[in-house]
């Protein structure tokens, strides 16, 4: 029996080792020929030939995609990656605008600008008035600006409004809400469950934790919200109707009268936004596109009306290479203590990029841009401290303030020779919070006891599955009380006052750039053009020296990935990847679903979870918990 078997086992191992080699050839296969199409396009787009040379009456396309942000969150990889997938890099570089607006608008061939919003999702009012003011610029030159879309949002509409003309689809929605929101409070919810919060804070108006405490926002959240929030409002509805020509209050009465309104026209939204002078004119994409084509020129290969898009533009602006510079460090997103990928701030990393640009003989001068709103106190002092070191050796720091500079956002901003935020900006929210939250009652509902011995009382004073020892709770009231006073004591020294002046204003609130300004907490209001030429003057440089950014350099593998991810390759290699999956009759990768309706219950409740982070039970924490007005 067992000589008949061996015969027969060893044709099946034959069998299923020609299928194991057919599968693994058939796999090695597909990724040589894949990685054989994209070697080709990179060859190809890299040396076969310059960019073409631009044509006269060129409509420049910006067809903004995801938020407008500072930088770019994520890797070299991960955009890649996602460029090889045929998914979006839904990020726009608010700098990638304004440099081509500006650079647009020197190029005689660029007779246009056709404004596609569809795309845009993110960003605050301080980003949209400075795409807006890059459209005044443009404009100003006799240029025409035309915005188009199947529908307008609140931000997508005030940079619409600054367009000369403003068309929406027949069928269009344009939706203003002004400003606010609305929280959770998961005070009783986590009575219920047995979880206890146990903030520890510093000021009156710091509220970043009160959803885990209480059930309302109390009056003095109700009283800060409410007047930042009527302020930024007054001025979206100021810059759209100066743009638009109408009337002051002309966007509140419309608000108010919108029922009646709506249903006189009979509930067409798109007819409404006409007879109010929101827009200019209803079109269809064919019916733009036609008008377009009537006032420059038919491209005979697309039949449709000559343009360039973003990344395409973009690709043709050379930057300066050599000279004296002024340093732009992008510091965007929350703090943490060590490295921080782009799109976040590192103690560590952040200060390392200051260091560069103070080593660097060519850089006079640095300005930060500030998009932040908080997060680690240490991590914000080492940011700080490094910014510090560069005015000990001469060179001048401005810092420029965007959306946001809140809490951490605005104590790394105390070590600046002048401090410029926009109107826009939200800053302040000076103040420090910590959470040691605990599940006592949890673990008693569920029957599990806790017991041990440690040889000192703090060894066990906090653990999330006991009741909070009143001593530690003490250690860290003083902690955060302490810190409080560095920050309030070290925003004294920046802003030439006293601490107490400081604490008036500070106690946790936030302010919009405009009340800061008259609070002594900013040198004035301005633009990040404005925070440049600052830092030229003070460097004594001249007003067309060059700017450069200093990023985290990445490695070889990153480097090539970036490089495919560039505005010159990103196109080839989407067509190259997606040609390679279809001739080899494999389905193209979609892009990811949304987030859910829940997005808000687990950032809140993920943001708790974090501070409970074995190793590190307690965080002094300058965290605004705020979004940017939009």
């Amino acid at each position: 029996m067992k000589i008949e078997d061996q015969p027969r086992r060893g044709v099946l191992a034959s069998l299923f080792g020609g299928l194991w080699w057919l599968v693994d050839g058939t796999r090695r296969l597909v990724v040589n020929l894949l990685f054989l199409f994209i070697v080709v396009a990179v060859l190809f787009a890299v040396f076969g030939g310059s960019a073409p040379r631009l044509a006269e009456k060129t409509v420049l396309v910006l067809d903004l995609a995801g938020p407008l942000v500072e930088q770019r969150s994520g890797s070299a990889r991960d955009a890649a990656l996602g460029q090889l997938q045929g998914q979006d890099a839904q990020q726009t570089r608010l700098r990638d605008v304004i440099a081509a607006l500006d650079a647009a608008a020197r190029e005689p061939r660029i007779t246009s600008v056709l404004l596609a919003l569809d795309g845009l999702s993110g960003g605050g009012l301080t980003a949209q008035r400075e795409v807006s003011s890059a459209l005044v610029r443009f404009r100003s030159g006799g240029k025409k600006v035309v915005a188009w879309g199947t529908s307008y949002d609140q931000r997508q509409y005030y940079i619409a409004a600054h367009a000369d003309e403003v068309y929406l689809h027949p069928m269009g929605m344009l939706t203003l809400t002004g400003y606010g929101r609305l929280r959770n409070y998961y005070r009783e919810a986590f009575d219920r469950l047995g979880v206890s919060a146990n903030v520890v804070r510093v000021g009156k108006f710091k509220n970043a934790a009160e959803p885990y405490f209480a059930n309302a926002p109390s009056p003095e959240t109700l009283e800060s919200e409410g007047m930042l929030y009527n302020a930024l409002w007054s001025l979206y509805t100021d810059g759209v109707e100066k743009a638009r020509k109408l009337p002051a209050g002309t966007l509140g009465k419309a608000i108010d009268a919108l029922p009646g309104s709506l249903v006189a026209v009979g509930g067409d939204v798109g007819r409404l936004a006409l007879q109010s002078k929101l827009v200019d004119g209803l079109k269809t994409r064919d019916e733009l596109r036609k008008l377009l084509v009537e006032r420059g020129t038919e491209d005979a290969q697309s039949k449709s009306f000559r343009q360039i898009d973003l990344h395409g533009y973009l690709a043709r602006i050379k930057p300066q290479r050599s000279g004296d510079a002024v340093a732009v460090v992008v510091a965007e997103g929350e703090i943490g203590d060590g490295l921080a990928p782009p799109g976040r701030i590192g103690g560590r990393s952040t200060a390392d990029l200051i260091r560069k640009a103070r080593d660097d003989g060519q850089v006079k001068a640095i300005v930060l841009r500030v998009n932040s709103p908080g997060g680690s106190a240490l991590g914000s002092e080492m940011v700080r401290r490094e910014l510090e070191l560069v005015r000990g050796v001469g060179k001048p720091v401005i810092v420029s303030m965007g959306d946001l500079a809140a809490s951490g956002g605005y104590w790394i901003s105390m070590a600046a020779d002048e401090v410029i935020a926009d109107p826009a900006t939200i800053t302040g929210s000076i103040g420090v919070f910590g959470m040691l939250p605990t599940a006592e009652g949890l673990m008693d509902k569920v029957s599990v006891r806790t017991g041990g011995i440690s040889t000192t009382w703090l060894g066990t004073a906090y653990d999330p599955r006991k009741a909070l020892d009143p001593r530690y709770e003490q250690l860290i009231q003083s902690s955060v009380d302490h810190i409080y006073a560095d920050f309030t004591g070290k925003a004294a020294a920046a802003r030439k006052t006293t601490p107490q002046k400081i604490d008036e204003v500070a106690q946790g609130r936030v302010w919009s750039g405009a009340q800061a300004l008259q609070r002594g907490l900013v040198d004035r209001v301005g633009s990040f053009a404005d925070a440049l030429s600052a830092a030229r003057a003070r460097a004594q440089l001249p007003e067309d020296a060059r700017v450069t950014y200093v990023e985290q350099e990445p490695g070889r593998l990153q480097t090539l990935l970036g490089f495919l991810d560039s505005a010159v390759l990103q196109g080839a290699v989407q067509g190259a990847a997606q040609g390679a999956l279809q001739a080899l009759g494999l389905p193209a990768v979609g892009t990811p679903l949304a987030a859910g309706a829940l997005r808000d219950l687990r950032d809140d409740l993920g943001g708790l979870a974090g501070l409970a982070t074995p190793g590190h039970p307690f965080a002094a924490v300058v965290h605004c918990l705020c979004e940017p007005a939009w």
